[in-house]
């Protein structure tokens, strides 16, 4: 539960606490509240420029980038990326040390994802592409999978973590989130030790890197004071398992019920640990497997579209109950859940 000054100054008034404790109280969530390095992030006009603003710097020297960038040669690649972090970095230190913290942790973020063209850079001047060969321009290595990317991912993901040692900024962990997606995919040539890899591989690669991007989000949140740092790990961590989970050819009718409660798993821990995007993905997973129900198994049924549409009111009916028995679920999970578990929900009890 959350409590604002004005409950606490309500409890005083009526006797709960003294008034000396109530100022020992404020003093201490005060001086709390003022030591919270990153705000959390806002919607409004100002933050929606910001963040738009450093997408599209991030977008122009990768995913947005011509041919005719490319060719610029290693050497001015390399030289227009270290120019370009070392002029983001200082803004952003700047903006960061005069308490302007979102636009400063941006320009940072911004700094962060120069690495993988730097690296590009020095592999392209001196041909270390090793044994997958050169993997295409600039812009290729946000559109295909390829073993030569990785250590470009690598260089992203240190320069991410870097960077997190002297700025806590949550949007450095999209960076590093982004750079881990990739690598997901692109060390499979690396794991199976093939020039070409095929669908199968990239999904089994995919799931397992996937739950390691999930035990890392978990272990982001049981470590930092603010749920935003883990928010992109737990979303591309998400994207990878669930993802190649969903991609699961030629499973049998028990392998797609049992993938139906895994989703139905992935909406339990929604509620247990208070994220949105376990609730996304397990409503869409099980949405997948009511409408293989209904092209496939019920294809012919007159009764599976009024007996479905049953199931959805009854969905929705637990929806309204869970709204009104929140807080008696709430308190029942505080008072059952260990510590360990407890500590990866939001103080408030709200994401």
């Amino acid at each position: 539960m959350s409590y604002s000054e004005t409950d606490l100054r309500a409890a005083s008034s009526a006797g709960a606490i003294s008034p000396d404790e109530l100022h020992r109280l404020l003093a201490y969530l005060h001086q709390r509240a003022s030591s919270t390095n990153t705000p959390r992030a806002k919607f409004d006009a100002a933050h929606l420029l910001w963040y738009a603003g450093a997408l599209i710097v991030i977008g122009a020297m990768g995913l947005f980038s011509t041919v005719a960038f490319s060719q610029m040669g290693g050497r001015a690649l390399t030289a227009c990326a270290l120019a370009y972090a070392a002029a983001f970095g200082f803004a952003g230190d700047h903006l960061w040390r005069r308490s302007l913290r979102v636009p400063g942790g941006l320009l940072i973020a911004i700094a962060v994802s120069m690495a993988p063209l730097a690296v590009y850079g020095v592999q392209a001047e001196l041909g270390w592409w090793g044994k997958f060969g050169k993997p295409g321009t600039v812009h290729d290595f946000y559109v295909w999978i390829k073993g030569s990317w990785l250590f470009m991912e690598l260089a992203t993901v240190a320069a991410g973590v870097i960077a997190l040692r002297f700025y806590r900024v949550p949007f450095i962990y999209a960076v590093i989130s982004v750079a881990l997606w990739f690598m997901s995919m692109d060390l499979t040539p690396w794991i199976f030790n093939v020039g070409h890899i095929d669908w199968e591989m990239r999904r089994i690669v995919s799931i397992w890197f996937g739950l390691g991007m999930l035990s890392l989000a978990w272990i982001v949140d049981y470590t930092s004071d603010s749920r935003d740092f883990g928010f992109w790990l737990h979303l591309f961590g998400l994207m990878a398992f669930w993802g190649g989970i969903s991609a699961t050819e030629g499973a049998t009718e028990l392998g797609k019920a049992i993938y139906c409660l895994m989703n139905v798993g992935l909406l339990a821990v929604a509620v247990i640990i208070v994220r949105r995007a376990y609730a996304v993905f397990g409503a869409i997973g099980i949405t997948m497997y009511l409408g293989h129900l209904a092209n496939v198994v019920f294809r012919d049924s007159l009764l599976f579209p009024f007996a479905l549409s049953l199931i959805g009111v009854a969905v929705v009916a637990a929806g309204l109950a869970y709204h009104r028995k929140q807080r008696v679920i709430a308190e029942w999970l505080a008072a059952n859940l260990p510590p360990s578990v407890m500590r990866l929900r939001p103080q408030g009890g709200v994401e």
